[in-house]
């Protein structure tokens, strides 16, 4: 499990947990609960490219559909197929087993804060 309080997150409520020049992205608690019980999960093929802000994935739960943003410019490395398998891994550890996707890439743009993250959630 990652430590919340080290990771970035965006204001479209993903967590980016930093390794070198590799990013895991996964979906915040706090999205998780607004979807409700997610039951079907779309990520990219490792090998695609990904740009900031775009939608590079779907989240469906009995509640809506959920987009996944990317986060940062890069390439996919690898996708969580766990979560497309079990979905339901996304509501019962989103800062786990629940991640999403792992992007290469050379900058790091700028993101928020587990602090400020908090506050836009509150």
């Amino acid at each position: 499990m990652s430590d919340p309080a080290s990771l970035h997150y965006t204001a479209e409520h993903e967590w980016i947990a930093v390794d070198g020049d590799i990013a895991t992205v996964g979906i915040t608690p706090y999205a998780a609960d607004q979807l409700g019980d997610v039951v079907y999960v779309d990520l990219p093929a490792a090998g695609a490219a990904v740009a900031s802000g775009a939608v590079v994935g779907e989240i469906e739960s009995t509640k809506s559909v959920g987009e996944l943003f990317a986060p940062i410019d890069g390439e996919v490395v690898e996708s969580n197929q766990a979560v497309v398998e079990d979905p339901s891994l996304v509501n019962r550890d989103p800062f786990g087993e629940g991640w999403m996707i792992r992007v290469r890439f050379s900058a790091l743009p700028e993101l928020l804060t587990a602090e400020q993250y908090a506050a836009i959630t509150a």
